[in-house]
């Protein structure tokens, strides 16, 4: 067959992760059985049951199922080309047909083109490269939902806590206001106290609108990943869970098991195949192509009756013989189509190792976060608690229990953000290696 043979590029990974990998995370192999279903291991049945119906019901999932389905045909149809057609042949004429006249033949007729110089079947190759990288696509698409659904799932869970702890505040903040008022009312402390108190309050009263547009948002969002309208999870996500998290260390493998797990990397190495493959078809037609003819039948049924038994075979040869360079034009375009896609491989595979990289440092950075946040939280709790006792006896300024409450309350929202930061950063993980299209298969 004319044209390159295909063989997979070599790709330029490191037989470990550059970043270390830090608490949570483990070298060893890859597991495709908990990758495919990663989200399971967040132990949130609302996540499972939300996962489950965001791959059978996404939009953008059933769009690439149809791609999928249009290369299938696409695939068939080039395999056709390699066998001959048989086509069947009904002439009507009169029983003395007009003068000058012939009768045509009635029968089976036959047509086939010889793939002498492997055109065809490296059309079939281009096909079926085709096809694998619609195939990829769709799983890249899947990978893409499954972490788009636990992200914003994990944003539901969070802005609940965030608010959450905005109306505990408010409540303290308020009872703290409604002591300045009272100790004001005695002659104990002067008016300023229950101003910066009020002040103090409203600000937090003034996050929480933004806390529940948030909240909708991101229940707005599931629900379009569902395939269902806006508002429709409002009633079913109405009640606050914690965050989900991890219990045990997740496997990153090696750079080599991520590219061969990853749908994308795998599409762009379909979609170079094709391409190398559809060089062959375009040298096949620099050179002669053949096609052979058989007919079996009668002439013409006329209103007296068929005639005669005939048979015929014919072979036809077409050479171009001048085009102007155009065939010679077709093959260099194909060959630079080729090596863009060779390129547009290469940079996939940069881009997926540098996802993981950047993934596994920001988790290992964000865990160092959080556990200062918790520790910061709890001392701010224990002063903020202190000196509100100590106010109320009348040992403390009041500027100073206002400032300890605003820093609780910073550091309480703080945390809450950087959970949910620390999940997040374990979902990117798990799409940057490639999980979650096995829950979809084709």
């Amino acid at each position: 067959m004319l044209g390159p043979n295909y063989a997979r590029p070599e790709t330029p990974e490191r037989g470990a992760w550059y970043e270390p990998l830090g608490p949570g995370l483990a070298a060893a192999p890859l597991d495709r059985a908990q990758l495919a279903t990663w989200w399971s291991r967040l132990d949130d049945p609302v996540l499972t049951e939300l996962v489950a119906r965001a791959v059978t019901g996404n939009l953008d999932v059933r769009e690439a199922r149809e791609r999928v389905r249009e290369a299938n045909a696409h695939r068939d149809l080039a395999r056709a080309a390699l066998y001959p057609m048989v086509r069947g042949k009904l002439t009507l004429s009169p029983a003395e047909p007009p003068r000058g006249s012939s009768n045509q033949a009635t029968g089976l007729e036959a047509v086939w083109n010889p793939d002498f110089f492997g055109g065809l079947r490296r059309g079939v190759e281009a096909a079926l490269g085709d096809l694998g990288a619609s195939q990829e696509a769709l799983r890249d698409v899947l990978v893409g939902v499954a972490a788009e659904v636990a992200q914003s799932y994990v944003d539901v869970r969070s802005f609940q806590a965030r608010l959450a702890i905005a109306e505990q505040n408010l409540d303290a903040q308020t009872e703290t206001l409604e002591i300045a008022s009272w100790r004001a009312q005695a002659g104990l402390t002067s008016a300023l106290d229950v101003e910066q108190a009020r002040s103090n309050a409203e600000q937090t009263r003034a996050q929480i609108p933004s806390l529940r547009a948030g909240l909708e948002e991101a229940r707005n969002r599931l629900a379009v990943l569902v395939g269902e309208t806006p508002g429709t999870l409002a009633e079913p996500l109405a009640e606050a869970k914690p965050i989900p998290t991890v219990a045990t260390d997740v496997a990153v493998g090696v750079p080599a098991e991520a590219l061969q797990q990853r749908p994308d990397v795998r599409h762009a190495e379909r979609q170079l195949a094709a391409e190398t493959a559809r060089i062959g078809v375009a040298s096949a037609e620099a050179y002669p192509s053949f096609s052979l003819t058989g007919l079996i039948g009668t002439k013409a049924i006329s209103l007296a009756g068929p005639e005669g038994i005939t048979a015929a075979a014919a072979a036809n040869v077409v050479e171009v013989l001048f085009d102007h360079g155009a065939i010679r034009a077709k093959i260099r375009a194909q060959k630079a189509v080729r090596e863009e896609s060779l390129a547009r491989f290469q940079s996939t595979v940069l881009h997926a190792l540098e996802d993981v990289e950047d993934r596994i440092t920001a988790y290992r950075e964000d865990q160092d976060r959080r556990q200062g946040l918790a520790a910061a939280e709890a001392s701010a709790e224990r002063a903020a608690r202190f000196l509100r006792e100590r106010y109320a006896s009348g040992l403390v300024d009041f500027l100073a229990v206002l400032d300890a409450n605003r820093s609780l309350f910073s550091l309480q929202d703080q945390l809450a953000v950087s959970q949910g930061q620390v999940v997040s950063d374990l979902i990117r993980i798990y799409r940057s290696l490639g999980g979650g299209w096995g829950a979809g298969e084709i």
